[in-house]
């Protein structure tokens, strides 16, 4: 029979399923290797197939992995909180969690079709109670943790506890707030519980602070930097303002420099560990004192004339020896002192500028390198150092949460500030830098040192830090200190789906649910809107109040909680005592190979690392690092295709006609002058009046009604019924109105795949005409895994060809399966042996694509061969089921083996001494023309090779007589006779 494609696929599918094929060990003596696929929020549109590429990857990976022995755990599951969802629920009413169970049917059916190995016995789903109740519970241990310097890891706050019942705050080395108290163990004792618990909230890892947030007023939620685009939401297109509010923070600064340097020790693409690197931002440096000069503070807008209490700026600069060249301050627009600090005849400017600030998003004031804005508060500070007074400004560059809100410009030595100096005119103080050039002209014996730059005139540059970090910290006015980039990741969202914080508020104070009581499950609302006074959803729910009194937390966990830990209960996925139990983590360790997206560097993949590390502290887990090594797979771009309207239209402007011209007819229009197009439309016998006016515009066309870039013109009328009375000029140039089917050509653009574009294609249309194993090949054969690349639908035909064509080596021209037990031949054994070491190599590199191209050439050699060997095909299915995997599971049982037990096969093992050449087809000329191939044993010597050739019948036809006078024979060749 035929390669039936559609009912070998939905065979084997329902035979993986009811026999849970691939469903992973929990322990095994086998060696354990762990895929995984950065799971997909199930959107209500489906896959398209973009979608798989990755996954595909994985399974072919996957499936490899068992073939060589191992005992693969490969998981899928789904992040199925999110704003997506509950944007719909706003818009139909509709409970997020419906919504979000369907979009899960679609994708599940669609990922079934495609043939992955996914051990579905252990589904996660981020929004499913049984799995946010982990997610909860991990938010409490860092509630309940601490980051001891000391031992460079988190420790349960029960230790801070002890130290300072102990000494006090003497011994204790954390990471935690700027204003944490200074007190005596005599002191902690006579604190009372509320004043205990405002001084712990200081070092736990998770706490509440007021932030500088993207808030969207439309959305009625904080966005998080990748959320926004130009000041507006990426979703909805929402204005987006920057606003201060009550927040919770992680501390995942406390783990900058293990999340620096744990980057060595991966292998991920460099360019993500680059991102990441610039993200954390590690800078070595100083932190110094400006005091505010409160000479210009001595009358308050109140008309106070008593002067304000002597404040300090503190600046973190990587270059305090460049101190003699401060000309001015800037401090951020959100920053806590503006108001304070700002004199009463610069308010206004200072409100208006700070107005402005508000629209942009954090990421477009970070890139705008080109633009120079600021306000002057009328305040000046005095610099530690020279003592000189400089004034003080804002500017929307400087932002609040990045070190201490406020830089110091020093013009000489840095282009923005040198641009914000000269647009404000402001003093530009000239100093010679020891680590940049020096004006060696001014003064050739003072190379690589300062000059006429204060006290450290004539020092080096490592001797200048040294002596001004020295010199601060003796006078208080600073100190050398690390600092990062990188700031507290915020977590809450003021929205419904996502995670409920596990927390109540008493008087105030933020306190832990019991862990009994988790999960703390979402109430049922009236709507998914903020409350009418701006409160969040949650603010909505009736009797949703804790036993102890007081009010649940109001925001929700942001998307990416529940993300970053997801992997471990894919470990031990129905375990209702543990996130995972200690055997599974001690088994499975960490994700061997990683494949998503790359777009998730700086936020998915960093706070997943943190959450690792937090949880490898406690104790829970083992690793250091999740994912040893990640691959970044590229995006497969739309191939839209375009229909040129020429639209008729009257005096009036009111479209008459509409005619549609193919590809090659519309850039023969578009090069013509107007007299040549006048006369090209009467060759096409398109009607119009010298009256009429022409215009003529591509529009996109859905691409699953074009074939190989010809439009199916019935299909088109149907799909856009405004345009069934159009008419059509063909590719030869005649009207449809006089020729019935002529030929339409689209034109082709590669744009990103979008529905707006009509050009996503939808693979379940796919599967359906050419199967899932035609579909899985050629999304390989594309190009390599982590390049993007444009999707074709024209080539796919040439993959379906290949597998018929392999389906017909195990057949006869009756379509009857027929195969040999005779031994193999050495042709077949070397093209064999050829393509176990090719997909061997391949795979192995990840370079998928090359194994199809190889895979073809292996089959036209077998084909050639007139193979039918069954030893030869048994192991050709084998080598080709990762990528093909329900054609090769047919084809097993069929050549007698059990079912189902190929996932578990053993790859064939690649022998080298097949490969080596002991014969060669010897070119055989006479008297110079080529006649006759001869196949010889390469060990053969002249005398031998003379002897067989005369022997041979097709070699004396040639002669026809002739007697032979000279044999040339080069080993390894040629043979040429003269004759």
């Amino acid at each position: 029979m035929d390669y039936q494609f559609k009912e070998i696929e939905q065979k084997w599918q329902k035979f993986w399923a009811d026999h849970q094929t691939f469903k992973a060990e929990s322990n095994s003596e086998k060696p354990k290797y762990y895929v995984l696929d950065m799971f997909p929020y199930p959107s209500g549109a489906g896959l398209h197939v973009g979608h798989p590429l990755g996954y595909i990857a994985s399974d072919i990976f996957s499936r490899y992995k068992r073939l060589k022995g191992f005992n693969v755990l490969h998981p899928m599951g789904y992040d199925s909180f999110g704003l997506p969802a509950e944007q719909y629920a706003i818009q139909t009413g509709q409970h997020p969690a419906i919504t979000t169970e369907a979009n899960i049917a679609t994708y599940r059916r669609q990922l079934d079709q495609i043939g992955f190995s996914f051990d579905w016995s252990r589904e996660v789903r981020t929004s499913e109670p049984s799995y946010y109740k982990w997610t909860q519970w991990i938010f409490m241990q860092l509630f309940n943790s601490w980051y001891n310097i000391e031992n460079d890891r988190a420790e349960d706050i029960s230790t801070l506890i002890e130290k300072f019942n102990a000494s006090g705050t003497a011994d204790v080395k954390a990471v935690c707030d700027d204003d944490t108290r200074v007190f005596l163990p005599s002191d902690w004792a006579t604190f009372t519980e509320e004043e205990k618990q405002i001084e712990l909230l200081k070092y736990r890892l998770t706490y509440l602070r007021e932030s500088t947030v993207n808030w969207c007023p439309a959305l009625g939620t904080v966005l998080a930097n990748d959320e926004v685009k130009d000041g507006f939401s990426e979703r909805g297109g929402f204005p987006v303002e920057q606003k201060k509010m009550m927040q919770w923070s992680m501390r995942i600064t406390a783990y900058s420099d293990r999340l620096l340097q744990g980057l060595d020790t991966i292998d991920w693409p460099e360019p993500i560990k680059e991102m990441q690197r610039n993200w954390i931002g590690k800078s070595v440096g100083a932190s110094v004192k400006f005091a505010v000069d409160n000479s210009q503070l001595s009358v308050k807008e109140t008309g106070n004339s008593e002067p304000k209490t002597e404040k300090y700026i503190e600046v973190f600069t990587t270059r305090v020896d460049t101190i003699f060249g401060v000309s001015y301050l800037v401090l951020a627009p959100e920053h806590e002192w503006v108001a304070e600090l700002t004199t009463p005849e610069q308010k206004e400017e200072i409100e208006n500028y700070i107005a402005v600030t508000k629209k942009k998003s954090e990421l477009d004031r970070m890139a705008d390198t080109k633009t120079v804005s600021g306000a002057f508060t009328g305040t000046y500070v005095i610099n530690p150092v020279s003592g000189e007074r400089v004034q003080l400004w804002i500017a929307d560059y400087v932002l609040a949460g990045y070190g201490t809100g406020a830089v110091m410009g020093v013009p000489s030595g840095d282009q923005r500030d040198w641009l914000f100096a000269k647009h404000f005119n402001l003093p530009i103080v000239q100093i010679l830098d020891a680590q940049k050039d020096i004006d060696v002209q001014a003064d050739p014996t003072k190379e690589g040192r300062y000059i006429n730059s204060g006290f450290i005139n004539g020092m080096e540059y490592k001797e200048a830090v040294a002596f001004l970090n020295n010199w601060l910290e003796e006078r208080g006015a600073g100190k050398a200190k690390v600092n990062f980039r990188q700031r507290d990741a915020i977590f809450g969202r003021q929205r419904y789906w996502g995670e409920p914080i596990p927390v109540y508020f008493k008087d105030g104070l933020p306190y832990l649910v019991k862990e009994e009581e988790l999960p703390l499950l979402l109430p049922e609302i009236d709507k998914y809107l903020p409350t009418e006074s701006g409160g969040p959803p949650l603010a909505r729910a009736e009797n949703w109040l804790p036993a102890d009194g007081g009010h649940y937390e109001m925001s929700t966990m942001p998307g990416w909680a529940g993300s970053s830990w997801y992997w471990y209960r894919y470990m031990d996925a129905n375990n209702d005592a543990e996130f995972a139990s200690k055997e599974a983590v001690e088994y499975w360790k960490d994700v061997d190979l990683y494949i998503g997206g790359s777009e998730h560097a700086t936020g998915h993949l960093l706070y997943s690392r943190f959450w690792n590390k937090f949880l490898k502290d406690l104790g829970y887990t083992k690793e250091e690092e999740p994912f040893k090594k990640l691959i970044n797979q590229g995006m497969i771009q739309g191939r839209s295709n375009f229909v040129y309207r020429l639209s008729v239209n009257d005096s009036e402007g009111r479209i008459r006609d509409s005619y549609f011209l193919s590809h090659t007819i519309f850039q023969q229009y578009k090069k013509s002058s107007d007299t040549e197009k006048l006369e090209a439309l009467k060759l096409w016998f398109i009607d119009y009046n010298e009256t009429d006016n022409l215009s003529i515009v591509p529009l996109h066309v859905d691409v699953n009604i074009v074939n190989n870039d010809v439009l199916n013109i019935d299909k088109f009328k149907n799909w856009r019924s405004d345009f069934v009375d159009a008419k059509f000029i063909y590719e030869d140039g005649t009207n449809s109105k006089f020729v019935d089917n002529g030929l339409y050509i689209c034109g082709v653009e590669v744009e990103k795949m979008s529905k707006s574009k009509f050009n996503v294609v939808n693979p379940d249309d796919l599967i359906d005409r050419y199967g899932a194993d035609t579909l899985r090949m050629y999304e390989m054969f594309l190009g390599p895994l982590e390049q993007s690349k444009p999707w074709n639908t024209n080539g796919i035909e040439g993959v379906f060809k290949f597998l018929r064509k392999f389906w017909r080596l195990f057949h006869n021209e009756a379509w009857e399966f027929t195969v040999s037990d005779a031994e193999p031949t050495k042709a077949e054994l070397k093209s064999l042996h050829k393509i176990i070491k090719k997909v061997q190599d391949d795979i192995e590199r990840f370079s998928f694509n090359t194994s199809v191209s190889s895979f073809m050439i292996a089959v036209n050699e077998l084909t050639d061969l007139k193979c039918k060997n069954h030893q030869i095909l048994q192991d050709m299915v084998i080598i080709l089921s990762p990528y093909a995997p329900h054609i090769c599971e047919e084809l097993w049982v069929l050549l007698g083996n059990e079912a189902g037990t190929l996932s578990y096969a053993a790859f064939p093992t690649f022998k080298p001494e097949y490969l080596v050449e002991d014969e060669f087809a010897y070119p055989v000329s006479i008297n110079g023309k080529m006649k006759m191939n001869l196949n010889l044993s390469l060990t053969l010597a002249q005398p031998e090779v003379e002897s067989i050739l005369l022997a041979d019948e097709q070699f004396q036809k040639f002669l026809d007589g002739k007697p032979t006078k000279k044999i040339i024979f080069v080993k390894g060749k040629i043979i040429n006779v003269v004759v």
